[in-house]
């Protein structure tokens, strides 16, 4: 079996160039095949191979203590859905270009865990009572393979016409606890930082995205699969790929 692994983290990293280069050369040695994204933020990690690899390739990386405590998320499958393997230096590890959602400036913006969520969704609120609206941050390509239940979506095709799509719904939020999710939780992370940098102190961050929901709370509350980055397509809520046959040329 192929392990696929999502892994991110937000940290000061002085030496991006130098840095990219040594994971790409450490992930060319253990086989391995996705994206590497360095900025001077942190790290974001799509990554997948054989288990030896990808144990060796992260045990070396979180040797740095820089991202000791790292959370990775994993997903397997026959295939290899990565047709090749780079690494690239950029300005974010997620484009959202707005000063007040960086989240080195600021201190990170609170989280609600998936075992919490799953309860506040079963029973209709939040432990004060509130109504819970999920806000996906998400493209709309993504979300067509699914999102939460009743989740407040929004027509964007990339993740810097979130403020701008979100505008009109700030009102109608105003009286619930608004829960902001995605894919794994980098773009959710910042999207709740911003928010609540912009005055919307009602906004949690799905702790580990939907991925993480997956693994530690199954589908419940959940519609349809949640879409991926390559070749698997998108993942169901027991992490089993939509496509899973032969390897992408």
């Amino acid at each position: 079996m192929i392990v696929n692994t999502a892994a991110y983290h937000f940290v000061p990293v002085a030496d991006a160039d130098a840095l990219a280069a040594t994971l790409l050369e450490r992930a060319q040695a253990y086989e391995l095949r996705g994206t590497i994204l360095v900025a001077d933020e942190g790290i974001n990690l799509f990554l997948a191979g054989g288990r030896d690899g990808i144990d060796a390739f992260y045990a070396g990386l979180k040797a740095d203590a820089r991202f000791s405590d790292m959370r990775v998320k994993y997903s397997y499958s026959h295939m290899q859905p990565f047709a090749r393997l780079k690494a690239k230096v950029k300005p974010e590890i997620i484009s959202f270009r707005r000063d007040d959602g960086q989240p080195l400036d600021y201190p990170r913006a609170p989280s609600v865990a998936p075992a919490t969520l799953q309860r506040w969704l079963r029973q209709g609120h939040d432990d004060a009572g509130r109504r819970v609206v999920m806000l996906d941050t998400r493209n709309e390509q993504e979300f067509e393979h699914g999102t939460f239940a009743g989740a407040l979506t929004l027509p964007i095709a990339r993740f810097t016409d979130l403020p701008a799509a979100l505008e009109p719904h700030r009102a109608e939020l105003a009286d619930a606890t608004v829960v902001s999710f995605c894919t794994g939780g980098i773009r959710c992370e910042k999207a709740a930082l911003w928010m609540r940098n912009d005055g919307m102190d009602n906004v949690l961050q799905l702790e580990g995205g939907i991925l993480g929901y997956f693994e530690e709370a199954g589908g419940e509350g959940y519609d349809g699969r949640c879409f991926v980055f390559d070749e698997r397509v998108a993942l169901d809520p027991q992490l089993q790929p939509l496509v899973d046959t032969g390897v992408p040329a």
